[in-house]
């Protein structure tokens, strides 16, 4: 008999379907089923449910790493990645390969920070993680020859509880991609602000 606890958002088959298939457009790229349950609070057999319901209808498809969704989003779905806060870096060494590096870190737990996905964006592909209780991710990826780490933009400014995890990540990330023979830079920490220049995608 299932209790409270195993499922703790009465979520009908209609209005889980809508979730499930509202983030993963809003995470585009992988994200696995394991994220998918934390984020969404759902039961493991109504998540699968969901899941194979989407796939049928063509909505959304399995792959290697998880699943992703099919075609446009519509407008009223925002990207949760659209806008992101960066919060620290490390500089890698010349000539360290970034394919490399995500493969260490994909798919890990890093202390209270449980694996969501990977995020293809534009202008870089990101890992993303969530915090124990589902609340909030924190995303990483390497740009201009450094590993960086980022939380979603708040728009009420509120950002505590995500820095405290962006920073735990950056610790166990640096941790695990320290070669036994090659020493990785400095950890850098930044009170930046999304539109801060020296964090630009683009810039060189």
């Amino acid at each position: 008999m299932r209790s409270e606890k195993d499922e703790p958002l009465p979520f009908t088959p209609a209005r889980l379907d809508e979730r499930v298939l509202t983030t993963l457009q809003g995470l585009p790229g992988r994200v696995a089923f394991s994220g998918l349950r934390r984020v969404l609070g759902a039961h493991p057999e109504s998540l699968a449910r969901a899941l194979r319901r989407l796939e049928r209808e063509g909505l959304v498809e399995r792959t290697d790493g998880g699943y992703r969704a099919l075609g446009n989003p519509p407008r009223s779905v925002a990207d949760l990645t659209r806008e992101l806060r960066p919060i620290a870096r490390i500089d890698l060494p010349v000539g360290t390969p970034p394919d490399t590096l995500l493969g260490r870190l994909s798919g890990h737990w890093f202390g209270s920070l449980r694996w969501v996905g990977v995020v293809d964006r534009p202008e870089e592909r990101l890992l993303a993680w969530a915090r124990r209780d589902g609340s909030g991710y924190v995303l990483l990826g390497i740009d201009r020859g450094a590993l960086r780490v980022y939380v979603p933009a708040d728009p009420t400014g509120e950002t505590g509880e995500a820095e405290d995890a962006a920073y735990e990540l950056l610790v166990h990330a640096a941790d695990a991609l320290r070669p036994p023979h090659a020493a990785i830079g400095p950890v850098s920490f930044f009170a930046a602000s999304a539109d801060d220049p020296s964090f630009g995608w683009g810039d060189s």
